[in-house]
């Protein structure tokens, strides 16, 4: 009996010790949901940066030199066309204005003159008391007389615009900018900075660049046979501010560039949006939200894809249930969802969800719901 208890405790030990050796059970195969990729019709947004600018923006410059007496308006306010900005100082100009009239009033005196003159030796011509020469003389002096008043009559008129000029006067309704002049500064049409500036922004202009191919992608995509005529089957635009949201008013692309800028490649179009609110101001910035139409687009969730060194990758899934990473080339977005342009092709399988986790070559269980393709699984979305 002591010899088969100890035979009986070796056979234990040496079980044991291979249990505690044997290759512990490989992981099973995490199960994730898959979906095959198909082609459909959809539409993309391309958002490309914009520079927003009034309608109208002029700069107010004096067309006269002087001291600024008064400014009339102050930064930012709103004004009307016609209404007096700044006052400079008109005594200069009023003073020119009566020298100008009393030039005017001296030649008209001398035209009175010379008309007595020819009066006079008019009836002594025809008795032949004195000779034309005399007669004709005095013409002459009644012309020079007459061309005299004109001139002065147009010194008048210039030192009245002159006059008129000391009143700067805005000539649309719009917003003030800056006022870098000050009352009792010294301005004069050549400055360099100018008085200040008006922007009429009751409609607002956003102007944005198409890259060559961009532009004709952009032109196939609608009717006409040309640009003025598919400018008017342009659907209307987004504009998104610069804190992501959308203004809540769509704009109209009614320009574009005749040509394209050589430094940059690209070429300019201009989307007119309503700005009755006064909300969009000159100098504001956004993007133009630009909806595309794709005929066979393939489109991928954005959450089945992943980045790394500014790829994008998703794993497909072969015959044998193994997963691949593989690079796709993005080339537009649709809500939640990329355009692919190469990487993948209609019927493919990939993974749609716990990708973070996967290695190259991974094996998986697939879960395939009801919905096992993309376009359906997308239109949920």
């Amino acid at each position: 009996m002591k010899k088969v208890t100890l035979l009986s405790l070796i056979v234990i030990f040496f079980i044991s010790c291979a249990d505690k050796n044997a290759a512990p059970p490989a992981p099973e195969a995490p199960k994730l949901p898959v979906a095959a990729i198909t082609t459909e019709s959809t539409t993309t947004d391309a958002e490309y940066p914009a520079s927003i600018q009034g309608t109208v923006d002029v700069e107010i410059r004096p067309q006269i030199s002087g001291n600024l007496d008064r400014v009339l308006v102050d930064e930012g306010a709103y004004v009307s066309k016609g209404q007096t900005l700044f006052k400079i100082n008109e005594r200069p100009f009023r003073e020119q204005l009566n020298n100008a009239l009393a030039n005017l009033h001296a030649a008209e005196a001398a035209l009175i003159n010379a008309q007595l003159e020819v009066d006079k030796l008019t009836p002594l011509v025809q008795n032949k008391v004195v000779s034309d020469y005399q007669l004709k003389t005095a013409k002459a002096t009644k012309k020079i007389a007459t061309a005299n008043i004109e001139q002065a009559k147009a010194m008048v008129a210039s030192a009245k615009i002159n006059l008129g000029y000391t009143n700067v006067t805005a000539p649309v309704s719009g917003y003030i900018g800056r006022l870098p002049k000050k009352q009792g500064s010294l301005v004069a049409a050549t400055d360099v900075e100018a008085l200040t500036t008006l922007s009429d922004v009751r409609e607002v202009y956003a102007y944005f660049s198409l890259s060559e191919t961009d532009f004709i992608n952009f032109k196939s995509q609608y009717a006409g046979s040309s640009i003025g005529a598919k400018i008017k089957n342009l659907p209307p635009v987004s504009l998104i501010l610069a804190d992501n949201n959308a203004y809540p008013q769509t704009g109209k692309i009614d320009m574009v560039d005749g040509q394209f800028d050589k430094t940059t490649g690209a070429i300019t179009l201009r989307a007119t949006f309503p700005n009755a609110n006064g909300t969009l101001r000159s100098g504001n910035t956004g993007r133009i939200r630009l909806g595309l139409e794709h005929d066979d687009a393939i489109l991928v969730p954005q959450s089945a894809t992943i980045e790394m060194q500014d790829k994008v990758f998703v794993f497909t899934v072969n015959k044998e249930n193994k997963v691949t990473k593989t690079p796709i080339t993005v080339v537009g977005k649709s809500g939640a969802n990329y355009l692919i342009k190469d990487g993948v092709k209609s019927g493919d399988q990939i993974v749609l969800s716990g990708i973070d986790k996967l290695q190259e070559g991974q094996l998986i269980q697939p879960e395939k719901s009801r919905d096992t393709k993309i376009a359906q699984l997308i239109n949920k979305k």
